[in-house]
């Protein structure tokens, strides 16, 4: 299998409609609560969403989707609260929530995730491009997308958009906040999708940067396979 081919079939696995997965009996056990972000979903989801809506931060339906709105109370509650205002649950917003890190082992011997579906995953997408690329030429914008959608198909990083998105320092304008006051126009979103369509001007690339902007020595370790507008694209 060719390595598009296999990155087709890794980003079409991390964008499926749904999936069910079954989780394992339950065990005497506590378990460590999930890091929750844009695009997870399920039970731990609707308990923020219920928490946060019960303090007024998150006027939504309590659904156990984590998109755009519960980001924003997420971000909202965090400013609130001292806590650094990333939109992403983990261990010290829990603890601020009122609920620990560390959860009693569920009751039930199986539940269901949904997956985000494609919409969402363009969407998330389009909101990067938007945020890291705007100005620059449509096939660097299309670029950015590509790097993360080859992340997600290679080893070393995590295995869906959303996570790759959201890894820790992974990207600039998620610990700066910006993907989420910028909003994606139609470029971005056109950007999106021909990127999840499998248009890769990157050329295979992991990483991108601008070397106009004071960057970590470590990036120009990565060997540059193209520059376009102000972007280097390497491996």
């Amino acid at each position: 299998m060719s390595l598009g081919s296999r990155r087709l079939v890794h980003v079409l696995a991390a964008m499926g409609i749904a999936a069910l997965i079954l989780i394992a009996p339950a065990t005497a056990f506590a378990e460590t609560r999930p890091t929750l972000y844009w695009g997870t979903s399920g039970a731990s989801v609707r308990l923020a969403q219920w928490k946060l809506s019960q303090w007024g931060y998150y006027r939504g339906a309590v659904d156990g989707v984590f998109g755009t709105r519960t980001s924003l109370a997420v971000r909202g509650f965090q400013r609130k609260n001292g806590l650094a205002a990333d939109g992403v649950v983990g261990r010290a917003t829990w603890r601020a929530l009122g609920f620990g890190f560390t959860a009693p082992a569920p009751s039930v011997t199986a539940r269901a995730y949904v997956m985000p579906s494609r919409a969402a995953s363009v969407d998330l997408l389009a909101r990067v491009i938007a945020a890291e690329s705007r100005g620059e030429p449509y096939r660097g914008q299309v670029a950015v997308g590509a790097v993360i959608l080859n992340r997600v198909a290679a080893s070393g990083f995590p295995h869906s958009v959303s996570a790759v998105v959201f890894q820790p320092h992974a990207l600039e304008s998620v610990s700066n906040g910006l993907i989420w006051r910028r909003s994606p126009d139609s470029v971005a979103y056109s950007a999106a999708r021909d990127a999840v369509n499998g248009f890769d001007p990157s050329y295979g690339s992991l990483f991108f940067w601008n070397p106009y902007k004071p960057v970590s020595g470590w990036i120009w370790t990565r060997r540059v396979v193209v520059q376009i507008g102000r972007h280097l694209f390497a491996r």
